[in-house]
């Protein structure tokens, strides 16, 4: 089987969220199975010098416009990657956004660009796929393309949905850079409230959707989760199915970790205390046995910020740590910076990435608190798993999925969940979690069980390959019914 991967963002290359993690990973589980490929843009802050140039300058046609690129080429733990490279559209820093987290204004175009674009590079270097797999609105103009193209023909499309909030919203007349029939403008597909929707048109044309949750592809038919989408999604619902994310063990594995202090497993846990002690070196904390909450991620709404920040002067009233590494809103940062001034030996604050830093947060916290708005799958949660860091989570999306609730009564679970959006829902599920942890016994059960998960991404290739094979057979059925 042969399988054609387009994406934005690819770890290691190019990287805003999951989706950067989840293409990586899924590509390289894949190799053992079928032949893949992934075509993704050529960002500035990747080097043409450690890429191969391949010989030919295609072209193609946005509107009444010729664009002429290049393409390069790089094999990523065995997995061949083409770039697109178009300078006036790539050659700037970041994915998406500016410096400033505001989202390009020629992100329509620049997109739309390199759908066509990646569709073109197949055929430059030969490859015929049996499934086309889209990631998020930024590779959806390619489905439409996929339609109308000979070379494709028997292609089967299978399209997921990392991150629904999203979709590709742009004005009506960006449709027409498509160079597609207007049959597909409608309601159905790429129309909504008279503008343009790359996912909406995509979910609708792909032969299979997937969410990275079982829990996210049902949240997403309501109109709690569905961002407008909801009733779109319960339409398609016989062709939408979950699929949880997996994690690389080979990068976030206490055993093997070069970024911690001391490598630790189930057998040698006592050494995570030696992390624990590293952690609070780094940030200035005071070395003791307070329990250590850990925040990694980017400052916004939809990662619950505004409830740690409700609770945080009660929660400082405890004998608890606190460390955050992200950025996002410049408000968010600024609270956060002077909480640590308030608290400067409870407190540490990295405004910015450090994947040093990362790893270091996962192995020396006690617990790692996602109080999400929402979450299609979340990867710190799984990662603090495998490092015996217990999570506080909301019990949406791949959080609900992964982590199972402490049940005192028969001591199962390996982490603590919330339901409701609230300040004093989070604050009562840290408090508890603070309870047990003051059961040495219990506590480490806990983390000696949560450290024996797996989440890899063998199993999950096992479940895409499921749905390609389910993809083909819909593409048949379809094509016959037509």
């Amino acid at each position: 089987m042969n399988v054609l991967i387009l994406t934005a963002e690819f770890e290691g290359l190019a990287k805003a969220g999951g989706l950067a993690d989840a293409v990586a990973g899924l590509s390289k589980a894949l190799l053992k199975n079928v032949n893949v490929k992934v075509i993704m843009p050529r960002y500035y802050s990747i080097n043409p010098s450690t890429l191969t140039r391949i010989d030919a300058l295609p072209f193609v046609y946005l509107k009444d416009k010729q664009y002429f690129f290049a393409i390069y080429k790089k094999i990523i733990d065995g997995v061949e990657v083409y770039f697109v490279d178009y300078e006036e559209f790539f050659g700037r820093d970041g994915t998406y956004t500016d410096k400033n987290g505001e989202g390009f204004l020629d992100n329509d175009i620049r997109f739309i660009f390199f759908s066509v674009a990646a569709l073109e590079t197949a055929k430059v270097i030969g490859f015929k796929p049996d499934i086309i797999h889209l990631n998020d609105w930024q590779t959806a103009a390619a489905a439409v393309k996929i339609k109308e193209d000979n070379y494709f023909k028997d292609t089967a499309t299978v399209f997921t949905i990392h991150n629904l909030q999203h979709q590709g919203f742009f004005k009506k007349d960006r449709f027409e850079l498509l160079n597609c029939s207007w049959q597909y403008f409608n309601p159905f597909q790429f129309e909504a409230l008279g503008h343009l929707n790359l996912l909406k048109g995509a979910t609708a044309l792909c032969d299979t959707i997937t969410t990275v949750s079982r829990k996210y592809a049902k949240e997403i038919q309501t109109p709690q989760f569905g961002f407008g989408l909801n009733e779109h999604f319960k339409a398609l619902n016989l062709k939408l199915f979950g699929i949880l994310n997996g994690v690389d063990y080979e990068k976030w594995n206490p055993q093997r970790d070069k970024f911690i202090a001391k490598n630790y497993s189930v057998e040698t846990l006592d050494y995570k205390q030696l992390c624990k002690k590293d952690l609070q070196e780094e940030f200035g904390l005071s070395q003791n046995d307070a329990p250590i909450i850990g925040f990694i991620g980017r400052l916004y709404e939809q990662k619950g910020i505004g409830l740690i920040i409700d609770i945080f002067d009660r929660l400082m009233q405890e004998d608890v740590q606190f460390v955050l590494l992200g950025s996002g809103k410049k408000e968010f940062e600024e609270f956060f910076l002077s909480k640590k001034a308030q608290y400067p030996y409870k407190v540490g604050v990295h405004i910015g990435y450090s994947e040093k830093l990362a790893h270091k947060i996962e192995a020396g916290s006690d617990f790692f608190v996602m109080p999400s708005l929402f979450e299609p799958c979340g990867l710190n949660q799984i990662y603090s798993l495998k490092y015996g860091t217990l999570p506080i989570v909301r019990a949406v999306g791949g959080l609900d999925d992964t982590v199972k609730n402490f049940t005192p009564s028969d001591k199962s679970g390996w982490g603590f969940k919330f339901y409701e959006f609230s300040p004093s829902a989070l604050l009562n599920t840290i408090l508890w979690a603070f309870d047990v942890y003051k059961n040495p016994d219990i506590f480490t059960l806990l983390k000696k069980r949560a450290m024996q998960l797996n989440f890899g991404w063998e199993k999950v290739a096992e479940h895409y390959l499921d749905v390609y094979r389910f993809a083909t057979v819909a593409k048949k059925l379809s094509d016959c019914c037509r």
